[in-house]
């Protein structure tokens, strides 16, 4: 490898190679992708914590591993990683972006952590969300915003606009997300990175910070779709810790991405979701969608035209049931056991219920107060059957949708987001302008099926836009073929990867 840009602009695949060819070592590596965060930071603000030091000694332990036990290890082994501040990590500081939890150092590493730790991936630092994960647009951190690297008056989307960024900006090529509503695939589509939500269950969420636990799942962020197939499979698979892990091995992901690169597609059956786009859709969002809709044509897939009548209402259910699970999970940061604790001023009684409320008042940001509100007033004796009770019934009709449009095609498409990034302020005083931003990612959360966005091109307005993948329950496979051979088949149409568009002033000048 001749210089550090030079490096860090290979696909985490392709820093895999050169690793196992001698050419670039993994200290090498996390030492590149340092001097790009010391470089880029100031203008992207990715990270809330870097892991320096832990980084370098997990990259030099690889090192020191013999040929042998290398061959051993999945193929993403000795590539440096960064995580989402929803997930905890042993012996650095994680704060879910609130103040609530501000150093707080876990004494336990999430089970995504543990695997990705056995393959020796060395983890660079920790990135930047809207407080716990409650965001379209990583405006709600408690540590300032993080920007977006294609334009930094704009955001990156959110919740997860820190992992997105670090990826897009070459900060690291890998990293985890957590998405609940499309807090992996929407910054994603604002950032021309690749993200991925597995099958609800396919992925341990033991030791992800809980937002709404029946919609919450880790998953990759990541430059290319072999990427993101090899990282899923390293931290899927059953885990007994978390009683909601599907009892079975990760799916075969990357031969799956590997078939597609083939961009033969032919017997596949595609569906265009009715019910996604249109009106409220950004005409060069419109556009890119359906010219990523030929090339799915011009490779030999069939493309119809499916129903699902009852994703109108997804919105409307998913913010009920989210807030619900919201104001449940974060009543346990109470003051007692950990975190922030404020005690109540003089003049007022020292009690538990005065401590808990001073606490919380300075701890939780706005965004996490008006949800936890609306939650508890959606759980609240007399509205529960009314609000919750039906919100749930309209989630078991969207369900059905999914399985009767699975019966038709293989695999679902849709524009990621309606919109691509957009400024910052623009919607932070109108909260429903802001949640409109998962109207196309929302439904596939509520139902537990995977789902995956890929970079479909430049808008007119020059910013990056989205195009998601849907498949089955337990099928995750079948969503990579498709992505794959629609990125290869992009990727030469536009001369490249679409982040060669990107203006990277960090990059400049950066030596070995």
């Amino acid at each position: 490898m001749t210089n550090t840009s030079n490096v860090v602009q290979l696909s985490a695949t392709q820093m895999a190679e050169a690793l196992r060819n001698g050419e670039v070592s993994s200290r090498e590596l996390v030492d590149a992708h340092l001097d790009i965060i010391e470089q880029a930071e100031p203008s992207i603000h990715a990270f809330l914590q870097v892991a320096g030091e832990q980084a370098r000694e997990q990259a030099d332990a690889f090192d020191a591993l013999s040929a042998d036990d290398k061959q051993a290890l999945p193929e993403l082994a000795g590539v440096p990683i960064a995580i989402k501040d929803m997930i905890v990590t042993k012996g650095i500081e994680t704060t879910a972006a609130s103040k609530i939890l501000q150093g707080w150092i876990p004494p336990y590493d999430a089970t995504v952590i543990e695997r990705l730790k056995a393959a020796h991936m060395p983890i660079l630092g920790k990135t930047n969300l809207d407080e716990f994960a409650q965001g379209s647009s990583t405006e709600h951190s408690a540590y300032g915003p993080t920007y977006n690297p294609w334009d930094t008056e704009r955001v990156p989307g959110g919740s997860g606009g820190g992992s997105a960024s670090a990826v897009a900006a070459f900060e690291a090529p890998l990293a985890l997300g957590t998405d609940t509503g499309g807090s992996i695939r929407q910054p994603g589509a604002l950032t021309g990175t690749v993200g991925v939500k597995p099958t609800y269950g396919g992925v341990s969420r033991y030791g992800a910070i809980a937002m709404a636990s029946s919609l919450d799942q880790i998953g990759p962020v990541t430059r290319t779709v072999l990427d993101s197939a090899l990282l899923q499979e390293i931290i899927g698979g059953h885990d007994p810790k978390d009683s909601t892990s599907i009892p079975a091995p990760a799916r075969p992901m990357a031969a799956a991405a590997r078939e597609g690169a083939a961009r033969d597609l032919k017997g596949m059956k595609v569906g265009l979701i009715k019910e996604i786009g249109g009106e409220g859709f950004q005409p060069g969002v419109e556009a890119r969608f359906r010219e990523a809709v030929a090339q799915l044509e011009a490779m030999g897939a069939e493309v119809v035209e499916v129903s699902c009548p009852h994703f109108p209402y997804a919105l409307g259910a998913y913010y009920i049931i989210m807030p619900s699970e919201v104001s449940s999970n974060l009543a346990r940061y109470d003051g007692m056991r950990y975190g922030l604790r404020v005690m109540p001023p003089a003049g007022v009684p020292q009690t538990a219920a005065n401590m808990m409320a001073y606490t919380r008042e300075a701890g939780f940001g706005d965004e996490a107060k008006r949800r936890i509100i609306l939650g508890t007033y959606a759980l609240s004796a007399g509205y529960y059957d009314a609000w919750y009770g039906s919100a749930q019934k309209v989630r078991t009709l969207i369900i059905e949708d999914f399985n009767r449009a699975f019966e038709q095609v293989d695999v679902l498409v849709s524009p990621t987001s309606p919109s691509t990034a957009f400024k910052f302020g623009e919607k932070m005083d109108d909260p429903m302008s802001m949640y409109m931003n998962d109207i196309a990612t929302i439904p596939a959360n509520l139902a537990g099926v995977p789902a995956l966005s890929i970079p479909a091109g430049l808008s007119d307005d020059g910013l990056p836009t989205g195009i998601q993948f849907i498949a089955p329950q337990q099928r995750d496979e079948v969503m990579y073929k498709p992505a794959a051979a629609l990125e290869a088949a992009l990727e030469e149409q536009w001369h490249g990867p679409i982040w060669q568009s990107l203006n990277t002033p960090w990059l400049e000048g950066l030596g070995a």
